[in-house]
């Protein structure tokens, strides 16, 4: 299977767009991108996970939004299609969020989620 790119199989706010052109820009290195995936752990059985990665696997789909490239594996993309990626600051800090219509129950930080 090629790189696909796909035009938007998660849906973006305008404070995660913001934000991540923001990262990008501040570390300065050249074709960075922005990588969503999936972990197992936390207290429901995945992990929501964000990095900023200069590698792309010969796998992943890449999603071009506003020129800030986002890069999601197979696997993890058939957790995360059809949700939203958000970006919020508020008393308990600041993190990236996804608000995930696959997940059955989330824990109380919202960075686990079971299926």
């Amino acid at each position: 299977m090629k790189n696909n790119i796909s035009k938007f199989p998660l849906s973006f706010s305008k404070s995660a767009i913001k934000k991540i052109k923001t990262i990008i820009s501040e570390k300065n290195i050249p074709n960075l991108k922005f990588r969503v995936y999936i972990a197992g752990g936390g207290c429901s059985g995945f992990q929501y996970k964000f990095k900023f990665d200069k590698n792309k696997n010969k796998n992943d789909t890449i999603v071009n939004i506003f020129n800030n490239i986002i890069i999601i594996d197979p696997i993890s993309l058939q957790y995360l299609r059809g949700g939203q990626i958000d970006y919020i600051e508020n008393l308990e800090g600041s993190k990236f969020i996804i608000l995930n219509p696959k997940a059955k129950h989330t824990c109380g930080c919202g960075s686990s989620f079971s299926i």
